[in-house]
């Protein structure tokens, strides 16, 4: 659809995904407008507000920051571990889907001594499993995981996870790409050190920059530290807290002034909690409807997010992803194919700028669409 001057260019479907997603018309349109990166009214204006509103978000305890930096929730995953751990530092990674093996991967590349423990993909970490592997390496100084592991849509139990962290004197680093903005969490109150999101998740702005909440000390302890020029973690952050917002490196700035827009869209909503209550019955209609309709979900109720949710696949030889997707997405509805390794499956986001009503147009376009013998 060719973007007319003066509208706003409407999607030819709803993204059911874990983001990029649906963003709102308001949030599209913020990107018209270009911005100087050394500007005050983009650097003070924009910038700073936005760091400051960040970590009124996610915590009432002082003496934590933010830092905004250039790339995907990957490139943020790897400033945080190649600025954080120190040339004799070793990671602990708990792992339970893709996205915690790929934090491993990029410790591994950045060559940072790193174990993993691991359990299988639909079940949750456990502060046990993080205390015996504590236990059998004290060498370990750091330990990451992913809060909501977007493989399956667990919820992995962050305050059980930080409590045995800290308890054990260290350092924690918390993956909340997908759970940020959309699950209610007190980062101070948790004791995480650094936390990792990204501006297309929860907070339901559009791609081009992650972002860093953490301790301040946390990051000043990163001065020297870091594997990569433009990943330094300490730079960026000394950068913006010197120069009022600037960033030292090209700025995002229209994906940056769609997130300002974004965040006051959260406000308008009522907040975290607000928001969190809507994915949360997104959720619970999709897998409702799901059921009705003979899917079945992988991951337990309890361990369940509102974020996305994985169904196996139907059991059936004329089944086809391919073709289901298409389905769907002629009738305006986009999903997500499968990410666990030993279950034919595929995923079905619930957050975005998604409603009660896009859901149960998603199951009538379900209903549609099956193909599969028994069915049609």
């Amino acid at each position: 659809m060719w973007y007319i001057p003066g509208e706003i260019v409407n999607n030819p479907y709803l993204l059911l995904t874990p983001g990029p997603l649906s963003t709102s018309a308001t949030v599209r349109e913020a990107m018209m407008k270009d911005w100087c990166t050394w500007d005050d009214d983009y650097n003070q204006g924009v910038v700073q507000p936005i760091r400051h509103r960040l970590v009124a978000m996610s915590t009432r305890k002082p003496g934590y920051t933010s830092v905004l930096m250039q790339g995907s929730g990957t490139a943020g995953v790897e400033a945080v571990l190649g600025s954080a751990l120190p040339q004799d530092g070793k990671l602990l990674v708990l792992v339970n889907g893709a996205y915690g093996r790929r934090m491993a991967d990029i410790a591994r590349c950045l060559r940072i001594q790193v174990v993993m423990a691991e359990v299988a993909e639909t079940e949750p970490l456990s502060a046990e499993l993080l205390t015996r592997a504590l236990t059998a390496d004290p060498a370990i100084s750091h330990v990451a995981f992913v809060h909501c592991e977007t493989t399956t849509g667990i919820l992995n139990p962050l305050p059980e996870l930080c409590a045995a962290a800290k308890a054990a004197g260290r350092i924690l680093m918390v993956d909340a790409m997908s759970s940020f903005g959309g699950v209610p969490m007190d980062v101070g109150e948790l004791g995480i050190d650094f936390l990792i999101s990204s501006a297309n998740k929860c907070i339901q702005g559009v791609p081009g920059f992650s972002f860093i909440i953490a301790r301040e000390d946390a990051i000043q302890g990163c001065k020297g530290q870091a594997r990569s020029v433009s990943l330094d973690l300490f730079d960026q952050w000394h950068c913006m807290e010197q120069q009022g917002g600037k960033w030292r490196f090209t700025s995002p700035t229209h994906v940056v002034r769609a997130f300002d827009q974004a965040l006051a869209e959260l406000e308008q909503e009522g907040g975290i909690p607000a928001r969190h209550r809507r994915y949360q019955d997104n959720q619970r209609t999709l897998v409702a409807g799901m059921e009705r309709l003979g899917f079945s979900p992988l991951v337990a109720r309890d361990w369940q997010s509102p974020i996305i949710t994985v169904f196996a696949a139907p059991d059936s030889p004329d089944y086809d992803f391919k073709r289901f997707y298409l389905g769907l997405k002629e009738r305006g509805y986009v999903i997500y194919p499968g990410k666990v390794s030993a279950v034919d499956c595929f995923r079905i986001g619930t957050i975005g700028e998604v409603y009660q009503q896009d859901v149960v147009g998603l199951l009538a376009a379900v209903e549609d669409v099956i193909f599969w013998s028994g069915r049609k």
